[in-house]
């Protein structure tokens, strides 16, 4: 969640924000803050860098979670039940979870007492059925590991 938040802030949007208005804000911040605007002597160049990079991920991020994207894309995000848990891991509050047909989904606003009753639960895929995959928001991640 403070990755969502971060992002949201960055771009001053709401969690119902329409796609539209979020290009033309990340449009506005990538002109402001692209790294040609600086001379390689610059103060900002280097700032200017990492804020173009952050304005870039939170773009591709944000788009990747709005309620039009999941909409269009619905297949995509729906989650293969029919398939075991391969692996799972939290990191603070992002649940990363891998499936057997290669797959794996980020949820988002995951606690530390959830996880643990899912490492504990007798059967890991029916708790996370009625506990994780339709009560938090998520997004199937993309690895290179995928693409191979």
């Amino acid at each position: 969640m403070k990755r969502i938040n971060e992002y949201r802030k960055l771009f001053n949007a709401e969690p119902d924000t329409e796609l539209k208005e979020l290009k033309t804000t990340y449009r506005n911040l990538v002109k402001e803050w692209h790294p040609d605007k600086f001379t390689a002597n610059d103060e900002l160049a280097k700032e200017a860098e990492h804020k173009s990079r952050q304005i870039i991920d939170g773009y591709h991020f944000l788009v990747s979670i709005a309620p039009e994207t999941i909409a269009a894309t619905e297949e995509e995000h729906l989650i293969s039940t029919d398939s075991g848990i391969a692996d799972f891991k939290l990191k603070g509050q992002l649940l990363e979870v891998s499936f057997m047909d290669g797959s794996t989904y980020e949820y988002f606003g995951v606690s530390k007492n959830i996880y643990a009753r899912l490492i504990n639960a007798d059967k890991q895929l029916r708790f996370a059925k009625r506990n994780i995959f339709d009560c938090y928001l998520h997004r199937k991640a993309k690895r290179s590991a995928e693409v191979a």
